[in-house]
């Protein structure tokens, strides 16, 4: 069996002039990524609303919302406030534009004409980022699963409405798959904790190598979560 193909990402590309549009499609199209399109802020805030983007580049210069007025309205959003964003500007911009820019939460900033190189650069950084994350979402919700003794419907083998399924969270727990209790449940409850503390201390690892404080708070956070899984674990062997 052929491995899955990574999903692909969205880029959305932001700027009122047709031709810089096309110029950016034209850079970006080796990255074999989704480029989205919008010829304005409130255009750029309607499809940012609609779908999931793992960076926006945006230019400074458009008429009605700029892109300075655009990035403080996506930083605003719940929704949108995490997803960074590249500010695109000429060469007659002030200085004061790239601070400005930064001050309202972009993450990057490049000058008109924009060497193709650096600029693919600079975006596939944000999109190893945002496939980190995905792998980081996917990983916790799986931590979940087994905290909360979820089934898969890959992993249910009763049908649906049978009793198997609709057993509680603590009988998952602390039966074993064979419906039996005894020393099974103990076993089975304790390679559960086990493969739980396991996917904590990956969790862990990826976020100690990530940059940024809030990815250290989180991996602080879990470090504790760990040791207390681990104080259970003892527990159940006592």
């Amino acid at each position: 069996m052929s491995p899955t193909t990574p999903e692909k990402a969205n880029i959305l590309i932001v700027d009122d002039m047709e031709e810089n549009l096309v110029a950016l499609e034209a850079v970006l199209g080796s990255l074999d990524q989704r480029l989205v399109r919008a010829r304005s802020g409130e255009e750029a805030l309607k499809a940012m609303l609609r779908q999931e983007f793992a960076v926006v580049l945006l230019d400074v210069l458009m008429p009605g919302m700029d892109g300075f007025e655009t990035a403080a309205s996506i930083k605003r959003l719940d929704q949108t406030k995490d997803v960074p964003i590249i500010l695109l500007t000429g060469t007659d911009a002030d200085t004061d534009y790239i601070y400005r820019g930064y001050a309202i939460g972009a993450a990057d900033f490049l000058t008109k004409p924009f060497d193709p190189w650096l600029l693919r650069t600079k975006v596939n950084v944000f999109l190893d980022l945002h496939r980190k994350n995905r792998q980081l979402a996917a990983q916790a919700e799986q931590l979940r699963r087994l905290l909360v003794g979820e089934r898969t419907p890959a992993e249910s083998t009763g049908p649906v409405g049978s009793s198997e399924s609709a057993e509680s969270t603590g009988d998952a727990l602390d039966k074993p798959r064979g419906g039996t209790t005894g020393t099974g449940a103990v076993a089975d409850g304790g390679e559960r904790l086990a493969e739980i503390t396991e996917r904590l201390a990956q969790i862990e690892l990826q976020l100690r190598d990530a940059e940024g404080t809030q990815s250290a708070e989180l991996a602080d956070r879990i470090a504790e979560l760990e040791r207390a899984v681990g104080s259970l674990r003892v527990g159940r062997d006592t």
